[in-house]
């Protein structure tokens, strides 16, 4: 069976009788064995996911199939599945069943979309290469010697070497869009709220959103489309109306504003030949009519320092509740009540999420609390004004969607500096809580994928997709 790269030429051949849901489950249920070195799926749903095809197929047969029919979808470990497997990948839900389903994930079942299994991620979504999940590192589809990136990597790896459509993950500081880069594949971040957190395990509440992972723009407008919207469980979900994001792809075109961060090209840490690519790309962008300049962001290097004392701070406090108590893994070992929490915690944490709680804790500790967490809040405040200004004056901003390619297995494992930095370009949106894309527009001379981030305003995803889809369709870097 060919790759197929969208969701419409699915629909197309399923329209004709071609192929059915069946079949296409059954291919990627082969694919997912067959690539299990990958390490990308925690779980594979594999007689679900056939029983809900021959739904599927009879629904389309009897012309009431939902806009998703045929699309066969991965998830995250961090959402809410009801009555099945949820862990986070970390040790401390080990066995632990959902008892309900996230809002993103009952839209697209109610849409039709076939969930194929659950997908690994770095424990609790905390970390850039996919090495920190209790069921082992995931590896890049591209080559398996380097890492997926992460948090969401295996959801991109799935994708990448397509053993499902798309995925479902989350992004917090890049999440979803550094594993896209990684992996030659599409990775969105919508605008803080357009998506409903519910069911979605916390990292950071105030930065965490739901993305999704696809091969193409115009699915990345299909998923968008049918998750995007309010919800009474979330009251950080906007209300405001969603645009109707598969439909603007073809409005016309139109010359864009785009600004590109002079720090993030002229960073002496960015890969070379990714800065050339990108100035190839400007010049063609100019080439065809639109307006490329550059803009000044003095504040890049904060945003890293900034974004790290704040997650960690929301993690300290959202982790409390796994302490063995409540809920989630209880060591053996503890007889008395003070070692129930701290042995329980120190098995069921890994050493990533384990630092992440320490200096969660740490800023905001009585002493610390105004020189650190009250600082970087203010400072997040500045990034946003900051921000919004330069897209006052600009459709969107250009910039690395990462510092360089994937890197090998266990290379950065040992210095969580280096780890954190490779996130300089992607938390700046989290921050700022704009929407934020990976494009996968070139394949460096090392042979790794790499991708290119494109920043928009506040609940402009519409206009954000259909510039994206513009710079898909250029001839290729």
């Amino acid at each position: 069976m060919v790759e197929y790269q969208t969701l419409a030429d699915i629909q197309r051949d399923l329209s004709t009788g071609s192929l059915s849901c069946s079949d296409l489950v059954d291919v990627y249920l082969a694919r997912i064995e067959a690539h299990a070195h990958l390490n990308a799926f925690v779980e594979v749903y594999t007689e679900e996911a056939r029983a809900a095809a021959v739904v599927v197929d009879q629904k389309i047969a009897a012309g009431t199939a939902g806009p998703l029919a045929g699309l066969v979808l991965g998830v995250k470990d961090v959402i809410c599945h009801q009555d099945h497997g949820l862990t986070a990948s970390s040790r401390m839900l080990t066995g632990f069943q959902s008892l309900f389903s996230a809002t993103a994930l009952e839209r697209v079942l109610a849409a039709d979309a076939i969930i194929i299994g659950r997908q690994a991620c770095d424990e609790f979504a905390m970390g850039s290469s996919n090495e920190t999940s209790c069921y082992g590192p995931v590896r890049n589809p591209v080559h398996p010697d380097y890492v997926p990136g992460g948090s969401s990597g295996a959801s991109a790896a799935a994708v990448g070497a397509s053993l499902c459509h798309a995925s479902l993950g989350s992004d917090t500081g890049g999440s979803v869009r550094q594993p896209a880069s990684f992996c030659g594949v599409v990775g969105l971040k919508p605008t803080y709220g357009r998506v409903s957190r519910w069911g979605l395990i916390a990292y950071a509440s105030s930065f965490d959103q739901i993305g999704p992972i696809t091969r193409s723009v115009e699915d990345a407008a299909r998923i968008l489309h049918v998750i995007a919207g309010p919800d009474g469980k979330d009251n950080t979900a906007h209300a405001v109306p969603v645009p109707d994001y598969p439909a603007a792809l073809d409005a016309p075109a139109r010359p864009w504003r785009i600004g590109y961060l002079q720090e993030a090209w002229d960073s002496p840490g960015l890969d070379p030949e990714i800065r050339q690519r990108g100035l190839d790309l400007m010049a063609r962008l100019r080439a065809g009519g639109h307006e490329v300049k550059p803009v000044s962001f003095p504040l890049l290097d904060y945003v890293v320092p900034c974004y790290y004392i704040l997650t960690t701070a929301e993690a300290s406090s959202n982790l409390s509740r796994y302490d063995g108590v409540h809920y989630g893994y209880r060591s053996p070992q503890a007889e008395k009540l003070e070692a129930v929490y701290t042995r329980s915690r120190s098995e069921g944490f890994g050493l990533e999420v384990q630092r992440r709680i320490l200096l969660g804790t740490f800023v905001l500790s009585a002493g610390y609390y105004d020189a650190y967490y009250g600082q970087a809040m203010k400072v997040r405040r500045r990034i946003r004004d900051y921000t919004l200004e330069l897209l006052s004056d600009c459709d969107f901003l250009l910039t690395p969607t990462a510092p360089g390619t994937a890197f090998k297995l266990g290379e950065k494992l040992d210095d969580p500096i280096a780890m954190y930095l490779s996130d300089i370009y992607t938390v700046h949106a989290n921050l700022a809580g704009i929407p934020a894309i990976s494009l996968p527009l070139g394949q460096h001379s090392n042979g790794l994928p790499f991708g290119l981030q494109l920043m928009g305003r506040p609940l402009a995803e519409a206009d954000l997709l259909a510039a994206s889809r513009y710079l898909m369709d250029l001839k290729p870097l």
